[in-house]
């Protein structure tokens, strides 16, 4: 089998991978359920299926992730999570990127082969930026900005639902220099 180019892939969760408009939250704004975007709930599983790592990179409370993505089966999935309550920051900041990223493995000089699929311009795409990640917008959301703010927010990739993440994959690791294979 070929050596894979992309090593690792991660999600932010409202409005990529779940409808942040479905959310029920308790008293203390963690989500109790919400509905998946149609399409992410595949896209997971043809990931793992493919043998991709998975990362959640996610702002806000940490029982969110395990109430509404375990209801789903998709917990499992994951083999990191850098949740901004159990770490003291939020996205862009770069220690919610490097915290995913170390928990799977990936030195820094990999960084740029790893994909960061987040809707949000402000902290997704400019964080995985900053870190030489590959970003992916997904512009599926009414919620947020729709046009970069300035250069950092300039997503490398532009999908409209998470199924569309596939082909971006695809195409990089067609694009990727022969004989370049994993550390």
């Amino acid at each position: 089998m070929a050596e894979r180019h992309v090593l690792a892939i991660c999600f932010d969760f409202g409005d990529t991978l779940v409808d942040e408009a479905s959310e029920l939250k308790d008293e203390t704004s963690t989500t109790l359920r919400a509905e998946l975007i149609p399409g992410a709930a595949e896209l997971l599983h043809e990931l793992k299926r493919r043998g991709y790592r998975l990362a959640l990179v996610a702002d806000g409370r940490p029982g969110t992730y395990f109430n509404v993505l375990g209801y789903y089966g998709l917990d499992k999935l994951f083999e990191a999570w850098s949740i901004s309550e159990e770490l003291g920051v939020l996205k862009p900041d770069r220690r919610m990127f490097v915290h995913a990223l170390d928990r799977l493995g990936v030195a820094p000089e990999l960084y740029g082969r790893t994909l960061m699929v987040g809707n949000r311009l402000d902290r997704d795409v400019r964080g995985a930026n900053a870190l030489g990640m590959i970003s992916v917008w997904i512009d599926w959301s009414p919620r947020y900005a729709k046009s970069p703010a300035d250069p950092s927010e300039q997503p490398r990739y532009r999908v409209r639902e998470p199924l569309e993440v596939l082909a971006v994959i695809d195409g990089l690791e067609r694009q990727a220099p022969s004989g370049e294979g994993s550390p």
